[in-house]
C-alpha cells in the first residue's frame, strides 16, 4: 500500500567510457521507448466517465473491451481508408506538431443519421490505437472550471468524447451577429469585455460556449500530448459554427447510410463467407444493390436483417429485400403526394 515501503530495485550497466555517447544518447532512449510502447499495448484499457460529486467531478473507469475494428466497420472501403491514413498520419507526427508549433491533438466530428456507425467508429479508433477512452457527459459538468479539472485529470494517448453535442442546449444556441469583435476582425473573446453580473454567475455555475472552445483548442489544451477528440452529432446545423471550425475539428467525417459496399462487408460479417460462391444468391444480391441506391436505410438496420438466429442466410436476405422494398413504397408515396400538393397549389383550385 506504500511505495515507499518496497525495496528499491535496479540494474547496473557498465561499458567502456567510449560507448558512452551511444549508449546514453541513442540506446537507452530506445529502450525506454520500446518498454513504454509494450507496457501501453499490454495494459488493459478502460473507458472513462465523468461522475459528479460534491467537491468536483471525477473520471469513473470500467474495462473497455468494445469488438470493433476498422475491418468489421460498415462504410464505403475509399473512405474507411482515408481516416486510417489520416489517423496515422497523426500517430507519427509528434516532431510535424512541434515543428509548427500546435499541440499534439487532432478533433474529429463525425456527424450524421442514427445508426450509421458513430459510435462503432469510435471504439475502431480506440481499438486502432490501443487508447483509453474518456466519454465526456457534458450535462453532469457544473461550469468551466470543473470542465478544466477533468481536462488535467486525462493522460496521453487518449480519445476524449463528447457524444450527441447537439442535445447540449447551451453549446448549440447561435450567437448573434451583434457580437462585438475585435479590430483584427477576428471573434471576441468573452474575456476581454467587463462582464456583466448575470455574466459572472453565468460563469461560477454553467458552462459555456466559450468554455468549451478554450477547453478544445486554449492554453489547456496542451497539456498533455497525443490526444484525439470527438464530437458526435446528428444536426451538424444546429452546432455554433466556431465549436466545429478547422483546426477544432480538424477533419469533419459523414457517417452515411448503408450502400453496398457497406452492405457486402455487413453480409461477410453477420452471414456464412462462402455465400459469395452460391448462385442461388445472386439474384438477392443484385436486388439488394439496386435497392440500396434508392433506399435510404441505415448499417445498424440492415445489421439487424442479417441477424441469423433462428434463421437462415436465405430468409435473411429476402427478409432485408421486403423491409427495402417497403421502405422504397413509403418513399414513392411520400413523394407523389408532395407533387400532388405542388401541383395543387400551383393551379390554385380545390382538386388535385
Amino acid at each position: 500500500h506504500n511505495p515507499a515501503d518496497e525495496k528499491r530495485r535496479f540494474y547496473r550497466l557498465v561499458f567502456h567510457k567510449k560507448f558512452r555517447d551511444p549508449i546514453l544518447g541513442s540506446y537507452l532512449p530506445q529502450v525506454i521507448e520500446k518498454g513504454r510502447a509494450v507496457i501501453a499495448k499490454n495494459r488493459k484499457h478502460r473507458l472513462f466517465t465523468n461522475i459528479p460529486k460534491r467537491g468536483g467531478a471525477f473520471w469513473s473507469p470500467v474495462a473497455f473491451q468494445h469488438p470493433a475494428t476498422f475491418a468489421t466497420l460498415a462504410m464505403d472501403p475509399a473512405e474507411k481508408e482515408a481516416i486510417v491514413d489520416d489517423l496515422d498520419a497523426f500517430k507519427q507526427g509528434k516532431d510535424y506538431y512541434t515543428r509548427i508549433g500546435r499541440a499534439w491533438k487532432r478533433g474529429y466530428l463525425l456527424f450524421g443519421p442514427p445508426g450509421t456507425g458513430k459510435s462503432t467508429m469510435i471504439a475502431a479508433i480506440a481499438k486502432h490505437f490501443e487508447y483509453d477512452v474518456y466519454d465526456l457527459e457534458l450535462m453532469a459538468v457544473k461550469n468551466n472550471t470543473e470542465l478544466r479539472k477533468l481536462f488535467v485529470l486525462t493522460t496521453d494517448k487518449s480519445i476524449i468524447v463528447i457524444e450527441d453535442i447537439d442535445r447540449s442546449v447551451h453549446l448549440t444556441t447561435k450567437r448573434s451577429d451583434n457580437k462585438p469583435h475585435n479590430r483584427s476582425g477576428g471573434e471576441s473573446s468573452n474575456t476581454t469585455l467587463p462582464p456583466k453580473e448575470d455574466d459572472k454567475d453565468d460563469e461560477d455555475t454553467k458552462l459555456t460556449l466559450s468554455g468549451l472552445l478554450n477547453f478544445i483548442d486554449g492554453l489547456w489544451s496542451a497539456c498533455a500530448g497525443e490526444r484525439i477528440i470527438i464530437f458526435t452529432t446528428n444536426n451538424k446545423d444546429k452546432l455554433d459554427p466556431a465549436l466545429i471550425r478547422r483546426g477544432r475539428m480538424d477533419k469533419h467525417i459523414e457517417m452515411s447510410y448503408c450502400r453496398y459496399e457497406a452492405f457486402e462487408l455487413l453480409a461477410r460479417n453477420f452471414l456464412d463467407t462462402n455465400i459469395w460462391n452460391e448462385s442461388q444468391f445472386f439474384h438477392l444480391f443484385g436486388e439488394i444493390q439496386k435497392l440500396l441506391a434508392e433506399v435510404d436505410m441505415s448499417p445498424a438496420d440492415v445489421a439487424q436483417h442479417l441477424l441469423t438466429e433462428r434463421r437462415d442466410t436465405d430468409a435473411c436476405l429476402k427478409g432485408l429485400v421486403v423491409a427495402l422494398k417497403n421502405a422504397k413504397d413509403i418513399k414513392d408515396k411520400a413523394k407523389l403526394k408532395e407533387q400532388v400538393v405542388e401541383i395543387h397549389g400551383e393551379t390554385g383550385g380545390s382538386r388535385s
